[in-house]
């Protein structure tokens, strides 16, 4: 008896952990869909933008920029600043981890950068810095929704310390979303702002079967106002929108790793909770076949 107790003890057990682990299943679906639209609706504008700032600095010749690193460059004792973007709560498999791992190996084959000032955003990656040795100059928490604005007081902040020379460069580590089925950890250079590297970006997302040729020569563009101008106003909103992209690929991609994560629960506790109800029914039906071969037996020893 008290063997067939316990066992419908961890059988109840077994499905209030499976009710939670549905229940939190169901909000991040939720969560994740909203967030989704909310990263693939900001990502034409970011591409757009980053482009445009791209062909513009390609065009002209001559134009400096203090976020292309010409004026930055001159602070000797500027040292490069490092933001690692972690989620605030767990259950989310292993997204953390793999932020993590992929920071580690950034700050190891970057010794400048493991010496200068690192941020973190979220609260899960603090223990885990700690434990390596890693000082962490700043935390942030932006939440389950980051707004555009604080992200942009984040931004403007990074851009007046690296036009000041107070810092060399800033690196974010993130969670980029590809798609709903595939997401990777990437390391994401924000300042200085590199051209050429925008414009291999664009090159390496353009589709393989596009009929459309490469421009062969730069077209010469007149501009109005200067150009220095134009890219006073785009440079900056190039660096915010990117920053802010960053933040929503790193939310829904959290999103979909704990959906994923309490998914793999829920049906890990439906399989221990059926196998430990067949081990109840084997159970019972075990302690009624010793009550009926005792009734059995008193019954012939009265006989």
């Amino acid at each position: 008896m008290a063997k067939t107790r316990e066992i419908k003890k961890r059988i109840k057990a077994v499905g209030n952990i499976r009710r939670i682990t549905k229940t939190m299943q169901m909000i991040a679906t939720a969560k994740f869909a909203a967030a989704q639209q909310r990263a693939t609706a900001s990502k034409p504008y970011t591409e757009a933008l980053f482009q445009l700032v791209a062909d513009l600095a390609a065009s002209v010749e001559g134009v400096s920029h203090p976020l292309f690193g010409s004026d930055a460059d001159k602070a000797k004792n500027a040292q490069p600043l490092t933001l690692i973007i972690t989620s605030d709560r767990g259950l989310c498999g292993a997204y953390n981890s793999n932020v993590l791992r992929t920071a580690m190996a950034f700050l190891r084959a970057n010794p400048a950068a493991k010496a200068g000032s690192i941020e973190l955003v979220g609260k899960k990656g603090v223990a885990f810095l700690r434990f390596n040795g890693i000082k962490i100059a700043k935390s942030h928490t932006f939440g389950d929704k980051p707004s555009y604005d604080a992200v942009r007081a984040l931004a403007d902040s990074y851009i007046e310390r690296f036009s000041s020379g107070e810092i060399s460069a800033v690196n974010v580590i993130y969670m980029r979303f590809i798609s709903a089925g595939k997401q990777a950890p990437a390391v994401l250079q924000l300042l200085p702002f590199s051209p050429d590297a925008a414009s291999q970006l664009a090159r390496s997302q353009k589709k393989s079967d596009d009929p459309t040729p490469a421009p062969a020569a730069k077209v010469p563009y007149e501009f109005t106002p200067s150009a220095r101008q134009l890219l006073d106003d785009l440079l900056p909103a190039a660096v915010r929108a990117v920053l802010f992209q960053g933040f929503n690929d790193a939310v829904v991609s959290e999103h979909i790793a704990r959906m994923v994560a309490m998914k793999s629960a829920t049906d890990a506790a439906g399989k221990m909770g059926k196998l430990y109800t067949r081990k109840f029914n084997r159970a019972r039906q075990a302690q009624i076949t010793t009550e009926l071969t005792e009734i059995i037996s008193g019954a012939a020893a009265l006989a």
